[in-house]
């Protein structure tokens, strides 16, 4: 009885723990924003808006936003469609060597991660012309999540039932028309799973389009976020904090929207 009642204490402990390493860092992201003069400890705000004025007057902050969504929502938005259709194809068409290519495609996406890729990477965009392109990075960034991507909807793909499709077929049904009528409603949560992933992926990536986009007028949130420094490399708080809060709201409310419309909860390709 004594150990059960130890073995509770520590147990729940440690989740206290657990929560304290996790919560603090969020309390002063709330609270440093609205504190004139923030320090890195967490202490109570006096509710000052000096510091969102200054982020407003700040030349390129809140563009960069805009980029931001600009490029993850452009990317999520290219990783869903050829996602979809390369997962429905691959789920349907039986071919040899299919599960060894799809999980080949996976190792490598994983080795070969943007770090490891970025000299032949940046080398093909300047072949191609697209450095200093947005465009030409919600290529490349597409290209680096479609592996994974097609993995993951893949699964979506095999367990939706295949009668309804033959059904559609029987009248008269195009294959695109099966996809985008049938196949698509039944897996708007794997769809929208990969959406978040991507746009998470997107919205904190900093290597690529710090690499491949030297317009500061084009840079996302991530990079900007690397100028509120000083010279001397010290952290300008009151500004890192505020744009911080700011660029991380865009991200919480999707997941929330997510999260309340499908609630994350699946079963293959149907939420039940």
């Amino acid at each position: 009885m004594t150990r059960h009642i130890v073995g509770r204490i520590g147990f729940y402990t440690l989740i206290a723990l657990l929560m304290a390493f996790f919560t603090v860092p969020l309390l002063w992201l709330a609270a440093a924003p609205f504190t004139s003069d923030p320090t890195y400890e967490v202490s109570l705000p006096d509710f000052t808006f000096t510091n969102f004025q200054a982020i407003l007057e700040h030349p390129y902050a809140l563009g960069s936003l805009y980029n931001s969504l600009l490029l993850a929502v452009g990317t999520a938005v290219l990783v869903v469609l050829l996602a979809a259709l390369a997962a429905y194809a691959l789920s349907r068409v039986r071919m040899p060597g299919r599960d060894a290519l799809l999980y080949a495609l996976l190792l490598l996406s994983s080795i070969i991660t943007g770090t490891a890729a970025m000299v032949p990477l940046f080398q093909l965009a300047v072949e191609l012309n697209l450095i200093d392109s947005q465009l030409g990075l919600i290529l490349i960034l597409t290209g680096g999540l479609l592996p994974a991507a097609i993995f993951m909807l893949k699964d979506f793909m095999d367990s939706t039932p295949k009668s309804y499709e033959e059904s559609a077929r029987v009248f008269g049904a195009s294959p695109l028309q099966i996809v985008g009528h049938v196949v698509v409603p039944l897996v708007r949560p794997g769809l929208a799973t990969i959406g978040v992933w991507a746009i998470a992926n997107v919205w904190g990536n900093f290597l690529m389009p710090y690499l491949l986009l030297s317009d500061i007028e084009k840079q996302p949130g991530a990079v900007i976020m690397f100028t509120l420094y000083t010279e001397g490399g010290q952290a300008n708080l009151p500004l890192l904090s505020t744009f911080g809060l700011l660029y991380s709201v865009p991200v919480v409310l999707m997941y929330l929207f997510v999260s309340k419309k499908y609630g994350f909860r699946f079963h293959g390709g149907i939420k039940r």
